[in-house]
């Protein structure tokens, strides 16, 4: 593994870990064509202190590796703040950060990797889906289930009767979701960059890549422990007293 030190050139970083390329971007510093400097130089040239960068990626790093919780030990309520601010808040970044770093990769690759053309043809939709989906949760569907928890025994009637219906809905649109992370992963065999791709290349199918672990965890958390828990607790609250 290589050292994290200032001294280590832009490239070699985020070559061992494309992920890293969020830090740069973030912070304007050219990791593709500008790779070969060092990340003192590079700091320098932006005006930034380089050991405040490097604390940056290494915070990035730790952070990446303790963001889950127990997801069936929350309450309705605060599970569908996690999801909010965990898994909503994580698309919303993103998904417009990764859309035009396909589209750039694609058109300069292309004609090589013409596979690339057709990533960004699904992505696209599925950007836009996953972003009407993500809305329709926090406008109608977590404002009920929170409701309905607080004792709002009301909360589901605007939505026929049941937060069944809007629970359906949503878990159709996780299905889509999936295949469009499918077809992105058949296309990329396995988001594997070719062997002579740059840097922009790699952190580009390393952003799907982890994309495609969030929305795993994402939908896992939705479909399989907060829909359940909470049509069985609007069933309950529907028994006689």
């Amino acid at each position: 593994m290589t050292t994290i030190d200032i001294h280590t050139t832009i490239g070699e970083l985020v070559a061992e870990r494309p992920s890293r390329s969020r830090v740069f971007q973030h912070l304007g510093i050219d990791f593709c064509c500008g790779g070969k400097k060092p990340l003192a130089d590079a700091c320098r040239d932006k005006g930034l202190d380089a050991q405040t960068v490097l604390q940056m990626l290494l915070a990035g790093e730790q952070a990446a590796g303790s963001q889950d919780v127990d997801a069936a030990k929350l309450s309705l309520t605060a599970l569908c703040d996690h999801i909010e601010q965990t898994h909503h808040a994580y698309l919303k970044q993103e998904l417009p950060r990764l859309e035009p770093m396909i589209a750039k990769v694609a058109a300069v690759h292309g004609d090589r990797y013409p596979w690339m053309r057709d990533v960004a043809a699904v992505f696209g939709p599925f950007m836009q889906e996953l972003s009407s989906h993500m809305m329709k949760e926090e406008q109608v569907l977590f404002p009920m289930i929170r409701a309905m928890e607080a004792g709002e025994t009301q909360a589901a009637c605007h939505c026929g009767g049941t937060i069944a219906n809007p629970v359906r809905m949503m878990e159709f649109e996780h299905d889509d979701a999936g295949e469009a992370l499918r077809r992105m992963r058949e296309l990329t065999d396995g988001y594997t960059p070719p062997v002579d791709a740059c840097n922009t290349f790699r952190a580009t199918l390393d952003a799907l890549h982890e994309l495609e672990q969030d929305m795993h965890q994402h939908v896992h958390k939705e479909n399989n422990v907060l829909f359940p828990r909470a049509l069985a607790l609007e069933a309950e609250q529907r028994q006689p007293a």
